[in-house]
């Protein structure tokens, strides 16, 4: 057993990140009522670190100051310290990442802030060089020590501007989507769009999956071939940057270039999730083969390296990993220079060059190369005087050979907790690739993933935990578990025809009514009525890397309203999206998921039902055609759902093709079914 010269509280944890400053000198406590209450005991301030394992310069700052003896001394002095894995505790996180951008005007991770004992923040930062944060700590604590009355002042003023950020009203105004607002929205969102390298312009560029969803739909439905065209070259240039993994599959978190080449090489759950979703759906719409490929190799990824027995997904994967000279270093594991290269691929290595860039476009730092392609493999193909044949098995002997040689090499740590919102992001994906390519694995691993949540994050009571590791189901769910599970739950339902699926999807909608919903505003607090209380309740609303919570749980209430006839979820959808609307048109990239919801309000919105016999082979027909403006219920016998009520006949099968409550007549055939479905805004 290792020996360590110094153990903290952080050692009773399970978070991997709270774990890896388990052995700082730092007196590193968890955030809990006896740590806040020992804090008022002593009059300290409150040191509160947030960050999450995968996270690079959380590592940076770790090994320059929390690891550091003098530094230590004087966090330990006069404060009491605070890790915090903001995977574990968003809620946390979401509070004083916004002290810090109202303080700063940026935020990020390491998330660094200070308190007064009760909580209420006064000053923060990111990342800060150890000479800086040395000077800043003395100088805060002198502050306290000289002038309590002036910092509590400032303490109390940043807590009125973090509870009343991105307030949101109730808007009783009229609200009527049609095209010229949508219209708007997508010329407004142009302006900040990179037409030549895809995404959003500058860097560094991270994949919005949503951004992409929203604009695909947009595209197509609105025949708009400038944005189809943006959307096809952002993810092709996506999946051949270096920001996807060329040899093992996966995505990093983003790019550090306008160009998708050189990522931040950290591989999180909920990216592969969200973009396995965009691909499927982009391949639907496009029959891009280059699409297909794509999910097949991000889902082999997941399968092989976050993959649990169990069925779940474990959380991401570090950036850093140990070189051979015992240091943790950025990409390690994943660059490769030339003489390695010519050293496994032999003759081979002139061909691989070309077809991965080892030149100026594939170039990083210090010799370095991070694999990425352009253009296609047909051009590719011909200007090498190769078949495709030749060129795939190529590739697989390329990547058999430094896939091996990679495995000598130390492999980036594993945040092994599972998030429940992280999973059922994956569990869609793995649903959306079922839809499009009838993949009986998908499917199976879909179901063991949703059977895992149904049975061990979903409690008795109704609630839902946000966390779980080594058999243990921990943490109080936040809205983004319930609306998380709740679409992926819906999704599940359209390619099963397991009402099972459906009624749970219900079951968590009533309850985050019941322990989540602000009766002021019609939008859902972040955190449960249940949980102890913080300086402030948010309200999340934004759609980033991940869509806002609010904004999936809208369109959640949309597609529930259809299958339950249910009014009151049609009402409260309508009314949150009326709330966001006019922030949603000044910047559309930052509401894309919102949006969704608008264009099924814009054009017609179809109910897709089907009964009899072949309800199942219909379902599946149907689910391959990209059809954004539906849902689906189908069933081979009766069933309960309002939307199939009165729907079925002794013998043949019948599709029923309505619109807000009017319906064509039935038909028999998938074909006649389509022809009935306008796939344009109106």
């Amino acid at each position: 057993m290792e020996n360590h010269k110094y153990t903290n509280d952080l050692i009773h944890e399970s978070s991997p990140y709270l774990l890896q400053h388990a052995h700082n000198p730092v007196n590193w406590k968890a955030w809990n009522q006896e740590t806040l209450d020992l804090a008022k005991k002593e009059n300290k301030l409150l040191l509160i670190s947030i960050g999450y394992s995968s996270c690079h310069w959380c590592h940076v700052m770790e090994h320059e100051s929390f690891e550091d003896e003098e530094v230590a001394a004087i966090m330990n002095a006069h404060f009491i310290c605070i890790k915090i894995d903001r995977e574990e505790r968003p809620d946390i996180d979401q509070v004083y990442m916004d002290a810090v951008q109202l303080i700063t005007g940026r935020g990020g991770w390491p998330l660094n802030c200070i308190a007064l004992p009760n909580g209420k923040p006064f000053w923060g930062g990111t990342y800060f060089p150890k000479d800086n944060w040395m000077h800043y700590l003395k100088e805060i604590s002198n502050l306290y020590k000289s002038n309590p009355d002036k910092v509590a002042e400032h303490a109390n003023k940043l807590t009125e501007g973090v509870k009343y950020k991105d307030v949101v009203s109730l808007n009783t105004e009229e609200f009527t989507p049609n095209m010229e607002t949508l219209n708007l929205t997508v010329e407004n969102w142009q302006t900040h769009m990179d037409y030549t390298y895809g995404g959003r312009t500058g860097a560094p560029k991270f994949p919005m999956p949503h951004n992409f969803d929203f604009l695909l739909r947009y595209a197509v439905q609105n025949n708009d071939d400038a944005i189809l065209e943006f959307v096809n070259t952002s993810l092709t240039n996506i999946t051949q940057g270096g920001i996807n993994d060329q040899l093992r599959g996966g995505f990093a978190r983003y790019s550090t270039d306008k160009k998708w080449h050189v990522p931040h090489f950290e591989k999180m759950l909920y990216d592969n999730g969200q973009l396995v979703s965009v691909y499927a759906n982009a391949y639907a719409a496009t029959k891009n083969e280059l699409y297909k490929e794509t999910v097949y190799e991000t889902l082999a990824f997941i399968q092989r390296e976050l993959l649990t027995k169990e069925g779940a997904f474990y959380s991401s994967l570090d950036a850093d990993s140990l070189t051979s000279t015992g240091e943790l270093e950025e990409g390690a594991y994943y660059v490769w220079d030339k003489v390695e290269l010519k050293s496994l691929l032999k003759n081979d290595f002139e061909l691989f060059a070309a077809y991965y860039n080892i030149n100026s476009k594939g170039f990083w730092e210090h010799g370095y190369y991070v694999l990425c392609r352009k253009g296609s493999d047909s051009s590719f193909i011909k200007s090498h005087h190769l078949n495709l044949a030749q060129l795939e098995s190529k590739k697989n002997e390329w990547k058999k050979t430094l896939q091996k040689a990679q495995e000598k090499r130390s492999r980036p740590r594993l945040d092994d907790k599972i998030l429940t919102s992280w999973n059922a992001l994956m569990l869609k994906g793995y649903i959306d690739a079922y839809k499009v390519f009838e993949d009986a694995d998908f499917l199976k691993t879909a179901l063991k993933n949703a059977s895992f949540l149904k049975t061990k994050q979903l409690q008795e009571s109704g609630s839902i935990n946000h966390t779980y590791k080594e058999g243990k189901s921990t943490i109080n769910g936040y809205l983004e578990d319930y609306a998380t599970v709740i679409d992926a739950f819906i999704a599940l339902y359209e390619v099963t025809l397991d009402e099972q699926w459906l009624d749970s999807a219900k079951k968590l909608t009533d309850y985050s009514f019941d322990h989540f919903f602000n009766s002021e505003n019609h939008l859902f607090f972040f955190t449960s009525d249940q949980d102890q209380a913080l300086i402030a309740r948010k309200i999340d609303i934004d759609d980033n890397v991940i869509s806002s919570s609010n904004s999936i749980m809208a369109r959640n209430l949309y597609k529930l309203s259809h299958y339950y006839s249910n009014s009151y979820y049609l009402k409260t959808s309508k009314q949150m999206l009326s709330n966001v609307i006019e922030k949603a048109i000044s910047y559309g990239a930052g509401y894309a998921n919102w949006l969704q919801l608008y264009c099924d309000l814009t054009g017609s919105f179809y109910e897709i039902a089907i009964t009899g016999p072949d309800a199942k082979a219909f379902t599946k027909e149907i689910n391959k055609h990209y059809l954004p403006n539906k849902i689906l219920a189908a069933a081979v016998d009766n069933s309960r759902l309002p939307i199939l009520e009165g729907r079925f006949t002794k013998g043949g099968s019948q599709l029923f093709i309505c619109v807000d409550g009017a319906c064509k007549l039935p038909v028999n055939t998938v074909k006649e079914a389509l022809n009935l479905v306008e796939l344009k805004f109106e």
